[in-house]
């Protein structure tokens, strides 16, 4: 095939990321110097970003039988940069005196959002692996980044071994697949299995099998209950930015491969749903539960987002019942990106700059109002976000996560849904209530003098804004869900 200047417009974004990264290094090798090399990344990711919209109006196109670019990978891609750029802001501030090499923070994320990327634009299972790999590797050097520390570098070992073992069950389920359908391209294998007779079924069952072997693998980067076990490990132990980047980027690129995956292959048999209805319930259940009992943020966070992509696969499992279950995914993600920067942003901001262990226990945080108020006025919001709680974009992403339950009938997971939001406000409230409390002495952390001068903190106050605008009047929000949905197959 050709590559004209269409093809060239499409694939802009991911070229300038992938150009980024390779900036970064070759000015790492002419001269070791933090400033410089943050801002390379800085504007090579802020062009990404921009370059997304005479992007959009390119498409859709189809980039070599490995990519599509359309406006659902436009749309992924701009939440894959937004959260990008958020983790280089928080981490500047945070390696300001790490005593170690700097530089390669920021070549590191750069080749991990470049994989992030390459998956939102996937549309053959060789991309999917080769995106989810380049940015798996990049993320065992960031999450043990301060490996003098051995919270750091223990969770980098837990994350690179059973990150490994979910990458074999996934490779096994895409040979199943590829042994039953002899194509690894994801309109093909739709088209193929919509086909199949239903008297095959030694086939069928195959094929069940190789598409729960890839749930599994993409159940471990979700933390989705069974395979969570590393998160509250990995979350404690990473550096307060790189967690920042887990909870987002990296859980954002896997769900948007995953809707596209099962939207795109029709359905072959409801036991494999009722599979993935399991996984949603007992992921709600559990990790509302677990997050009852931390007394770490970083860890509490981690469970918290294990109940809420259970949330998701609720509107997952109803992706080929109606369009709404596609928008309701869209604004559940963008609700879930600002929130989770605007929290792990403040976490960031508390631990900056770096001394060693972050600034992750609860007792921290209390009695900050009195000593920070705007800055709790975000977390604050953040958590009520979080919560579900009206005037907040969390009310409105859960208020659609219901709808759609309830559209489609999934009473049982409906009833999660509520039963685990309940359970959540009782652990949310609790921190915001730390928040408030009266402490006699001060702490010995606390988030620095200037931090809303920083663009780490004009960050947080940027998102706590949009979710608590976009709670209040959501319309340009909704505007833009439609451009999130993907073509009927």
């Amino acid at each position: 095939m050709s590559f004209n200047s269409v093809l060239f417009i499409a694939e802009l974004p991911l070229l300038l990321t992938a150009l980024t990264a390779i900036a970064v290094m070759l000015s790492i090798a002419w001269q070791r110097n933090h400033k410089q090399v943050f801002y390379i990344t800085v504007i090579g990711l802020n062009a990404a970003l921009f370059s997304l919209l005479p992007a959009s109006s390119a498409t859709p196109v189809t980039v070599t039988p490995l990519l599509i670019v359309d406006s659902y990978s436009v749309f992924y891609s701009a939440l894959i940069l937004i959260g990008s750029l958020a983790t280089v802001t928080l981490a500047r501030a945070w390696l300001k005196k790490f005593p170690d090499n700097r530089e390669e923070f920021y070549l590191l994320l750069s080749l991990a959002s470049t994989g992030a990327m390459v998956m939102a634009q996937a549309h053959h299972l060789a991309a999917i692996f080769i995106g989810v790999e380049l940015m798996s590797l990049p993320l065992f050097g960031l999450v043990g980044y301060a490996f003098r520390q051995r919270r750091s570098l223990e969770a980098a070992v837990k994350y690179m071994v059973l990150s490994a073992s979910a990458t074999a069950f996934l490779l096994f389920g895409i040979a199943l697949i590829y042994a039953q359908v002899g194509s690894l391209d994801i309109a093909t294998i739709g088209a193929q299995i919509s086909r199949l007779p239903q008297a095959e079924s030694a086939h069928i069952t195959l094929l069940i099998v190789g598409l729960g072997m890839m749930v599994i693998g993409f159940g471990f980067k979700l933390s989705l209950v069974p395979f969570h076990l590393w998160t509250p490990d990995v979350y404690q132990g990473a550096p307060a930015p790189v967690t920042t980047y887990l909870a987002t980027v990296s859980k954002i690129a896997v769900f948007a491969v995953l809707l596209r995956l099962f939207y795109t292959i029709p359905a072959t048999d409801s036991f494999f749903y009722s599979l993935l209805g399991g996984l949603a319930f007992i992921s709600i259940i559990i990790g509302n539960l677990l997050a009852l009992l931390q007394s770490n943020l970083k860890r509490l966070l981690g469970f918290s987002s294990t109940a809420h992509f259970g949330y998701l696969l609720v509107a997952l499992i109803a992706c080929r019942l109606g369009s709404l279950s596609q928008e309701a995914v869209a604004l559940y993600l963008v609700m879930y990106l600002l929130t989770s920067v605007g929290s792990f942003g403040v976490v960031s901001l508390m631990s900056s700059p770096y001394q060693e262990r972050d600034a992750d226990e609860l007792p921290a945080y209390r009695g900050l109002f009195w000593r920070r108020p705007i800055l709790t006025s975000a977390m604050t919001i953040m958590f009520l976000s979080l919560a579900g709680i009206p005037m907040t974009l969390g009310f409105i992403g859960k208020f659609y996560i219901l709808a759609v339950g309830i559209q489609f009938h999934l009473w049982w997971l409906t009833g999660a849904v509520v039963f685990g939001s309940a359970v959540g406000l009782y652990y949310y409230l609790r921190v915001i209530s730390i928040l408030y409390l009266k402490t006699p002495g001060m702490p010995s952390r606390d988030a620095t003098n200037d931090w809303a001068l920083t663009t780490g903190g004009f960050m947080v106050l940027t998102s706590a804004i949009l979710v608590v605008l976009l709670g209040i009047y959501p319309q340009p929000l909704l505007d833009l869900l439609p451009l999130a949905q993907l073509a009927t197959p």
